[in-house]
């Protein structure tokens, strides 16, 4: 193996390009339209076209990626995460055309691609899993025979799904019926499966998952756990390795069960188990992502271990060096930092980064894919970058991180930095007292207040005088001045939906 094409973008692609290099492996780029000067682009050593910018047309076209990868020689192909990296048809395609693909067997991605078929196996090999079925629903009728025998609240789930789509909680009967037709029409725009199961509702638990890595000589091992209890509307914002509530014999049995999962589903590559974790210290499968994981960064700070090269690796076909899970050395700690405003109701923001200066000193990573002068737009996830530390103890990873995004400025667009800021400086938090709806439940006080409405119209006049200005002298800043004309006088639109809002701004149709 010696080219490998990353079948991705933004800071992921650039994190893999750099592990290529370190590996003296030839790295080869893909992009669309709208990243055609993204810096994953510049810095891998070839780039290959995929089409124009919806992912639909171009990181989303496995033929197109293959025939890339074929064009310019790759023997390789990297997923990254999201976009085609858990599609067994893709894994399938990247293998019969002669291909080494950077990632489970389509195989092990097809076992734990159904959240149904997941828990049957884990159910097998002595895993404990929440109380639920493990069959799809057939009616409300079956959900509501279910649900009497769990007891309420149960939880509806997509059986193809991830990311909080086509899962709603169901608190009485009477909620039964709309929830699931809500749950299965969500689930089948999302993921083409209208399959949904239920599950006993658990209160108030952490999110607590297991990193594991096995290669193709029958070694599988743990690298212990990450917390990742700080969501929104199921989306992890903060993450952190070692978890606040796991000890060392709870990690071992954590990270036990999720190799027993792993090697039932006959796993190659870098995985992770997904588990609940309650107070009483129980904790209960949910389902595998069969990739890396946004959250990487935090266990190769406090193991060591770069798990982008181990993938790498393993897909050459080289042997795992180690063979126990690996103890945590101090504390890691991860912010999203994302294009949107937390004080609007985490409203889209768009627009060409004028300015960006990074955090530095020790303990402090960078993971970005965005550089001065790059556009965000609406096409993609609104995730810019990772701001990752490492500090020997839990409370200096903190008082790092509040450091690091002081230091961090991003000019052009509004971002999550202050959200994050206020995040560490919380009390409950700072003692470790999360779970998944501990953010939902804190979240007015740790956002701002959206700006006054005077604010708002006085924003609008200067965006207009300073459009005006623009035209007159024909500037190539009257685009980006009438976007911010439009976004400030649709701030005082409240029908207008945030995503409808940012699209205005971007000139795209969206009411």
């Amino acid at each position: 193996m010696k080219k490998v094409l990353i079948a991705n973008r933004g800071e992921i692609a650039l994190r893999i390009v750099r592990a290529c290099r370190e590996l003296g492996l030839s790295s080869v780029a893909v992009y669309s339209d709208a990243d055609a000067r993204a810096p994953h682009v510049r810095e891998a050593d070839e780039a290959v076209h995929l089409g124009p910018s919806p992912s639909s047309e171009s990181y989303l076209r496995g033929d197109l990626i293959i025939a890339a990868a074929l064009r310019v020689g790759a023997e390789a192909i990297h997923p990254g995460y999201g976009f085609l990296s858990e599609r067994e048809w893709f894994a399938r395609a990247v293998r019969d055309a002669g291909l080494i693909w950077v990632g489970p067997p389509a195989e092990a991605i097809a076992a734990m691609g159904s959240k149904t078929a997941a828990r049957t196996l884990a159910i097998a090999h002595n895993v404990p899993v929440v109380p639920g079925t493990t069959e799809a629903l057939h009616d409300a009728d079956e959900a509501l025979a279910i649900a009497a025998r769990f007891g309420y609240p149960v939880l509806l789930k997509a059986a193809a799904g991830g990311g909080g789509k086509g899962m709603r909680v169901v608190r009485e009967a009477s909620q039964m019926a709309s929830s699931l037709d809500a749950a299965r029409r969500e689930a089948k725009n999302a993921f083409g499966d209208d399959a949904v199961y239920v599950e006993k509702y658990i209160e108030g638990p952490r999110h607590v998952e297991i990193q594991v890595l096995a290669d193709a000589h029958g070694r599988c091992v743990s690298l212990g756990e990450r917390e990742c209890s700080v969501q929104r509307r199921h989306q992890k914002m903060i993450e952190e390795s070692p978890s606040p509530a796991v000890n060392a014999e709870l990690r071992k049995a954590m990270g036990a069960a999720a190799v027993r999962v792993a090697k039932a589903a006959g796993y190659v590559n870098a995985g992770t188990c997904e588990f609940l974790l309650d107070a009483s210290g129980a904790f209960y499968f949910l389902e595998m992502n069969t990739r890396i994981q946004v959250e990487h960064p935090v266990t190769e700070l406090v193991t060591g271990v770069d798990l982008v090269q181990w993938q790498l690796r393993i897909a050459a076909g080289e042997r795992l060096p180690f063979t126990s899970t690996i103890e945590p050395r101090g504390w890691a700690m991860e912010c999203r930092i994302t294009s949107e405003d937390a004080s609007n109701g985490f409203l889209p923001s768009t627009g060409r980064i004028g300015y960006l200066r990074l955090p530095g000193g020790p303990g402090v990573r960078w993971d970005g894919g965005i550089g001065s002068g790059s556009e965000v737009t609406l096409f993609y996830d609104p995730m810019l970058a990772k701001l990752i530390v490492w500090a020997p103890t839990r409370l200096e990873a903190i008082a790092r991180m509040h450091r690091a995004l002081g230091e961090l400025t991003i000019d052009g667009v509004e971002t999550s930095r202050e959200f994050h800021m206020r995040v560490m400086e919380d009390e409950e938090f700072r003692r470790g007292d999360i779970e998944i709806q501990w953010l939902e439940r804190r979240l007015d006080s740790l956002v701002g207040a959206p700006p006054p409405r005077a604010q708002v119209e006085a924003a609008a006049v200067a965006a207009a005088l300073l459009a005006e200005r623009d035209r007159r002298s024909r500037t190539p800043r009257t685009a980006a001045i009438a976007g911010t004309l439009s976004a400030t006088q649709d701030a005082a639109r409240p029908e207008l939906s945030p995503w409808a809002r940012a699209a205005r701004a971007q000139g795209l149709r969206g009411e």
